[in-house]
């Protein structure tokens, strides 16, 4: 009995060649044999003067010189041997109604689109091999029992019946199974909305439509906020929930006509076609904002979460896939960065932004070892005494194109592109040098410690060796160094951020709470913390005597200090009244410009000495 055949029909050598290698690889049984040809002409020919049985499908090329895909699947059809074989066009023109449908009046099966699938290309050739040697079968079948003996017809018809039957149920089954690879193909297996290809094939769709219509599109970039802790904390499984009750609630704020796409890990993109105005883009980006406000229960969580947004807009912001999903992405940073559940519209400024970003990170490179950072110093003064306790070690940068910057002009920046730790650990060898140089003075600074800024980053199991080999390394003692470190983003990694902490109190270096107010810290979580200082953000003390309220916190931390035994000092004191008032509420030190803006170490040595004598 013979083999089928599967005829392979272009003109082009090396498609002809990577569908005929994607077919005879995936023939390993050798359940069919694989013909090719390269125009209409030789595919007439072999078709014409097959011998003993016809092929089983024929893959045409639709564009090719000569004699098109159309004309040769025509005559193939009239000619009454071949009229049954099936064809199946394999052209690059995917959204053409009407090419479509013209190949289908030629007698088309089927469509299979380039670039191929492999699967979807096997799967659809198998099941026409399937069904030409169930036919090849029954016909040999046929033969046998029509020569053994006529009076057995009845049965054979029965039989035929019967195998027809199962051979239209493997058919279904081969379809469905079909449909459900095309469905993992295109869907995001956990929340069911369209993956990041699928987004693409849309997206090309769609700006074809809206270049033709002359209407515009958008696209939001969605991004979840916090939920890398939630995942971290409380488990991927309460995370996928998440993501799962976050997908829903997308897409039930957005139109049925719009696209919610999911491209992966927290990242979810809507588009949005045919809008009537481009405030519309807006609305709904409210809407999705708001949807997300209620929190989410999963188990015995009650979770809170909120999702920036970025839009781009077409034709003004882009007018190709790629543009349109970058400005969106980089339009979701910026409102990341502005506040928490934000919505951002691209714009040039944007890019403008973008690239001194990069160029700053690029310059931070090259930064330390060129030794354009510098420390500026800024006295804490005891209130009662008026005696400067200590200074804190505030980071600038000589930077040779924008001049002289401080540290929260590029912190950002260093900690994007890996650079904090390193600066960090500049940070600490200079103040402890600085340190050193004080006490070589005799000018009686040797009991005024150097407070430095800690960011969660350099905060690694490995930082207390590395501090204290510095303060052997200069030749200091620990109680001339002091860390401090920012309450909102100290209680995003506690259980770290303690056990390294508790080893260097221990080591004897004081450590102090920045920012405190901001965080929203927990009595429990100031008294598992090794500390010792709280200083209270300056947002408390700039409306102090104006602001009933900013009095009641401070008084309020001030007391809950006194409770755990930590000293209090107040950051950003700029008058005469807001240190009265400090005074009267019984907090210990202060920090300011109302004191001494923060000063290179030898002209604040030369103020300490002036202010001293005077």
């Amino acid at each position: 009995m013979f083999s089928p055949k599967v005829l392979l029909v272009n003109d082009h050598p090396a498609s002809l060649l990577a569908l005929e290698t994607l077919l005879t690889r995936a023939n390993e049984n050798n359940d069919y044999e694989v013909v090719t040809a390269r125009s209409g002409e030789e595919a007439l020919r072999k078709v014409l003067h097959q011998q003993n049985d016809q092929f089983a499908v024929i893959l045409l090329d639709v564009s090719m010189p000569g004699m098109d895909g159309f004309e040769t699947a025509e005559i193939i059809h009239s000619h009454p041997r071949s009229a049954s074989v099936p064809i199946i066009f394999v052209t690059a023109h995917y959204a053409d109604e009407m090419h479509r449908l013209k190949g289908y009046q030629k007698g088309a099966v089927d469509y299979l689109f380039t670039p191929v699938i492999p699967q979807i290309l096997q799967n659809k050739v198998s099941v026409f091999v399937e069904l030409a040697k169930k036919n090849l079968q029954l016909e040999h079948k046929t033969r046998e029992l029509a020569e053994l003996n006529r009076d057995l017809q009845v049965q054979q018809m029965q039989d035929l019946k019967r195998i027809n039957a199962t051979l239209e149920t493997e058919i279904v089954e081969r379809r469905q199974a079909e449909e459900r690879a095309h469905g993992l193909a295109t869907r995001d297996p956990l929340t069911g909305l369209l993956n990041r290809r699928s987004l693409i094939e849309h997206l090309e769709r769609a700006i074809s439509r809206a270049a033709r219509q002359k209407t515009g599109l958008a696209v939001l970039f969605l991004d979840m906020d916090r939920f890398k802790t939630i995942n971290d904390t409380l488990g991927h499984d309460v995370g996928d929930e998440l993501l799962i009750q976050v997908a829903a609630r997308t897409r039930s704020a957005v139109r049925d006509s719009d696209v919610v796409a999911r491209l992966g890990g927290d990242e979810f993109v809507v588009l949005m076609e045919g809008l009537p105005a481009y405030p519309n883009a807006a609305e709904v980006a409210k809407k999705i904002v708001q949807a997300h406000t209620p929190a989410y229960t999963i188990g015995t969580n009650c979770l809170k979460t909120s999702v920036s947004i970025g839009i781009s807009l077409y034709p003004q912001d882009g007018n190709s896939v790629q543009v349109l999903m970058k400005n969106a992405d980089l339009a979701m940073y910026h409102a990341k960065q502005q506040r928490r559940g934000s919505i951002q519209f691209f714009h040039e400024e944007l890019n403008a932004k973008l690239l001194e970003r990069t160029q700053l990170q690029l310059e931070l490179q090259q930064a330390v070892e060129r030794e354009e950072f510098e420390l500026y110093y800024q006295p804490k003064v005891e209130i009662i005494s008026g005696r400067v306790a200590g200074v804190e070690a505030l980071l600038r940068w000589h930077h040779p194109r924008l001049g002289l910057i401080t540290g929260a002009q590029f912190i950002t920046e260093a900690a994007d592109s890996g650079h904090l730790v390193p600066i960090g650990e500049w940070v600490i060898s200079a103040a402890c040098a600085q340190a050193r140089r004080w006490l070589d003075s005799e000018r009686g600074l040797c009991k005024m410690p150097i407070a430095v800024n800690i960011a969660i980053p350099q905060i690694h199991a490995e930082l207390p060796g590395a501090i204290f080999k510095m303060l052997h390394k200069h030749g200091i003692p620990p109680s001339c160094l002091q860390l401090e470190i920012t309450e909102s983003l100290l209680i995003r990694d506690l259980e770290k951020a303690t056990a390294v902490l508790r080893e260097i109190s221990e080591g004897g270096i004081t450590i102090a709470i920045d920012d405190f107010g901001t965080g929203y810290s927990s009595l429990s979580v100031l008294k598992a913390l090794p500390i010792d200082i709280l200083k209270i953000d300056q947002s408390f003390v700039r409306d102090l005597g104006k602001n009933l309220g900013d009095n009641a916190i401070v008084a309020a931390i001030v007391n809950m200090a006194r409770a755990l035994a930590l000293r209090v000092v107040a950051e950003g004191v700029e008058t005469k009244e807001q240190l009265a008032i400090l005074k009267n509420l019984g907090c210990d030190e202060y920090q300011g410009y109302y004191f001494s803006k923060p000063l290179p170490a030898d002209v604040l040595v030369q103020q300490l000495l002036h202010t001293t004598s005077a």
